[in-house]
């Protein structure tokens, strides 16, 4: 128990110290300190819990609810702050709303349902916290790099406002692992909360007008959701006399029209929280932000926050009809639509962030169709996706400082100038789309999952929504591996951070595709063993093996050569109508010089978000209307 409050507690401690840190020096070594804490903690945690079953811990306090309560409070009292300062009425109302569904549900509902076992950890929540503090931790280290390249490009005289960056950035990691290890429903929406407004926050750093806009953008839709989440509270309190998480989803799995209402609110939640349609603007916008935001909120952790609740709702919804449709066709056309949709973006950042989006749409599908096969594959999804999107994110950050420009069209040739980024960052590429890489063969555990649970519509979208991604993927890449002239090499002054980071990524991704099978066996099986009590495996241990060995090849391949000096190139060709080798001119029509370039293909007449945005919303705006409006009018019916 005291690993799992430790590493709840050391976060906030090490965010309290961060923020009154003003040298560089100072923060480097609290935050890299911190960082290898909180990454050592998680995996003590690990080797101390793994494979003994879910474990609950007796912590039930009134002070405890008295604080989650005065936290809450105090978050709305600074999300109003920020809307009467900036005009923004409509967050001010919600954040008014969200006070009085808090102090009702404090004063009027908490203390009928009292909470015994107020922590617990299972196999998931492990694999979750493994996450946090690896994965989220190496970004905090990445930023320290990032971050001081960031502040040398702002105006003189700029306020340096790091501390309060890097303090959020911890503040955030603590209120994840609460997330995870909350068994009492109120103090997990206390550490929900908590990652909405540190998200609202480090979205407005820059303070520009289109920062300024998209965060308020972010914090009504997730205080949407998490006006969803209080009401499922004040529900579940008041009729089925339980906040404990354990009990609402054994009450749940055996009688889904008892938990009907709720559930509902608490797939709305996660929906909101992982940004799918038509709530999905807010990440789009979330992408103003410096990239190591991107890569831990909006890759690794916070969207990570309503996946795991909804796939923590997955024995629900396997017997609540009306929900679990919601959630399956949310997820399957969120992720078919804005896979389509990557495809007319050349910027970089916003291509990332589409895929995001189109993968939770994924896993979101997989939580709702709610077999232990779906939990599988969406819990190997989960797993690839933070760590490839966040390489990929780090990598971005890193080439858009040293290049000038995050375009996709800009990076010809980035394989000469950045040699070891270009790998790295195809990496994560490959590990995104592409066989042997554990990514494609969780996608195939879900195709499975989906035809077995006769799921056709789903199989037609998936088949649909992979093409769209192989292309996006695909045009990327072939950008990246191109190699043509002598250009300088600018990747000398990357901080040693931002290296030691993206380096630990790509061990990451190797070591799981390596160990896909153990994690298989020890983490991911005996959850779902534990939850359903039955699990036919997903996928073959023979094809995983295979999938291992070949991955490690493949990126033997990728990165031979790195480091060996300079590699002897040939001349450039242009077919004999060649007027420049070195500048790459040639003669073209009309007997007149011109030079040789490459742009993919980005179809914005077919796939631009013009087309494509508008239907998405209203589809999945029915959609969600449709199942609130039937879990509140007819919930015995499910």
């Amino acid at each position: 128990m005291l690993t799992v409050v430790f590493l709840i507690l050391f976060p906030v401690l090490a965010a309290l110290v961060l923020l009154v840190v003003r040298g560089e020096g100072a923060r480097k070594v609290v935050s890299i300190g911190s960082a290898l804490v909180i990454g050592a903690g998680s995996i003590v945690l690990a080797v101390q819990y793994l494979g003994q079953g879910p474990a609950f811990f007796y912590i039930s306090s009134s002070y405890v609810d008295m604080a989650c309560f005065a936290v809450d409070v105090v978050l709305m009292l600074a999300v109003i702050s920020y809307g009467v300062k900036y005009r923004k009425w409509a967050a001010v109302g919600l954040a008014v709303v969200a006070i009085a569904m808090a102090a009702y549900f404090e004063f009027a509902v908490a203390h009928h349902a009292h909470v015994a076992q107020g922590l617990y950890i299972d196999d998931l929540s492990i694999l979750m916290a493994l996450i946090i503090g690896i994965v989220g931790s190496c970004i905090c280290v990445y930023a320290l790099g990032y971050m001081h390249d960031f502040q040398h490009h702002q105006p003189e005289g700029a306020d340096d406002r790091r501390p309060a960056f890097f303090a959020l950035m911890f503040l955030f990691l603590g209120a994840m692992f609460l997330i995870v290890f909350a068994n009492n429903m109120a103090w997990m929406f206390t550490g929900w909360e908590i990652t909405t407004v540190c998200s609202f926050l480090l979205i407005g750093y820059t303070r520009t007008e289109e920062a300024i806009e998209n965060s308020f953008r972010q914090i009504i839709m997730n205080m949407l959701g998490g006006l969803g989440f209080c009401a499922a509270l004040i529900y579940s309190g008041t009729y089925l006399g339980t906040l404990a998480l354990d009990e609402f989803l054994s009450m749940g799995s055996v009688a889904g029209a008892a938990v009907a209402i709720p559930v509902t609110c608490l797939a709305f939640a996660g929906i909101t929280k992982a940004a799918q349609m038509p709530f999905h603007t807010w990440l789009l916008g979330a992408m103003v932000a410096p990239t190591p935001t991107s890569a831990l909120l909006h890759s690794s952790t916070m969207v990570k926050a309503g996946v795991f609740l909804l796939v923590k709702l997955a024995p629900v919804f396997a017997v609540c009809a009306v929900p679990a449709a919601m959630v399956m066709l949310v997820g399957c056309l969120t992720f078919l639509l804005c896979s389509l949709m990557a495809i007319s973006q050349s910027n970089a950042k916003r291509v990332l962030a589409y895929s995001t989006i189109a993968n939770l749409g994924l896993i979101t599908a997989c939580a709702g169709v709610g077999t232990p096969e779906a939990v599988w594959a969406a819990a190997f999804l989960i797993l690839f996706h933070a760590i490839a999107k966040s390489l990929l994110f780090l990598c971005v950050g890193t080439a858009e400082h040293h290049i000038g420009s995050r375009d996709i069209e800009d990076m010809d040739l980035l394989f000469d100038r950045m040699p070891r980024l270009a790998r790295y960052m195809m990496l994560g590429i490959m590990c995104m789309f592409i066989a042997p890489f554990g990514m494609l063969v969780a996608k195939w555990a879900t195709l499975v999952s989906f035809a077995e649970a006769d799921l056709v519509l789903l199989l037609v979208i998936l088949a649909f929504g992979s093409a769209a991604t192989f292309m996006f993927w695909a045009k990327w890449m072939g950008k990246l591996a191109g190699i043509a002239g002598q250009p300088e090499n600018v990747e000398a002054t990357v901080h040693k951070s931002e290296w030691s980071a993206m380096g630990l990524m790509a061990l990451l991704i190797v070591a799981c595709c390596m160990l896909m099978s153990v994690i298989s066996a020890c983490v991911v099986e005996p959850y779902i063993a534990t939850v359903f009590g039955t699990f036919d495996e997903a996928i073959s241990d023979w094809n995983v093996l295979i999938s291992a060995i070949l991955s490690v090849i493949v990126v033997a391949i990728l990165f031979a050569g790195l480091g060996r000096g300079k590699a002897k190139k040939a001349g450039i060709y242009l077919a004999g109508a060649s007027v420049d080798n070195e500048g790459r001119v040639f003669l073209g029509a009309m007997n007149k010089p011109q030079p040789a370039t490459s742009r993919n293909w980005y179809m914005d007449s077919w796939f631009g978000e013009a087309r494509l945005t508008k239907p998405g919303k209203v589809l999945c705006a029915l959609v969600i209307v449709v199942a609130l409006a039937a879990a509140l009018m007819f919930p015995v019916g499910f």
